[in-house]
């Protein structure tokens, strides 16, 4: 049997496990994205009311965590920018991803966010999107698809941000 012949099947196994790899890391929601449907998520509400109608409407949505110190640096930024954007008509709505309840409580209890609070108790929406680290926020424009992805929360730097991206989301005509 001569080393080649061996060396094929090897490499046509490493391509499919090459492929593989690519396609689950390609599934993460990205800028130009549909975002899932935040209604049909299972999500429990946790502060803030029931979700508010999304459509039509520019979103910002930040996938949080209890044990995540820039998630809980990141909500008063957040609270700011829902007292600044939501007479504009922006919504603000938060995930938590806690696998214990309590403990998403207790962080929302204690941080009483003024914007929607959601908890995703099963993970299947922050699974679905593949958020890649905590805090992570999504911002949606009117039509629903993702328009920026702020990974992190970087203090003054994200607030500007943020505000730069709404600002020109809340700007552009349908």
């Amino acid at each position: 049997m001569r080393f080649e012949s061996l060396l094929r099947p090897r490499a046509a196994v490493c391509l499919a496990l090459a492929c593989l790899v690519s396609a689950s890391v390609s599934a993460a929601v990205k800028a130009g994205d549909p975002f899932p449907s935040l209604a049909g998520a299972n999500l429990v509400s946790l502060a803030g009311g029931e979700l508010p109608a999304t459509a039509g409407k520019v979103v910002l949505v930040d996938f949080w965590a209890s044990w995540c110190a820039p998630c809980k640096a990141a909500f008063p930024t957040l609270a700011k920018l829902q007292q600044d954007y939501a007479p504009r008509g922006v919504v603000i709505v938060a995930v938590g991803i806690d696998e214990k309840a309590a403990a998403a409580n207790a962080f929302v209890k204690k941080l009483a966010p003024p914007f929607v609070t959601l908890h995703d108790r099963t993970q299947a929406l922050v699974k679905q999107v593949g958020v890649p680290a905590m805090p992570t926020s999504y911002l949606l424009g009117r039509d629903g698809r993702v328009r920026f992805v702020h990974e992190g929360f970087h203090g003054e730097a994200s607030d500007r941000e943020l505000r730069q991206h709404l600002d020109a989301l809340l700007a552009e005509k349908n």
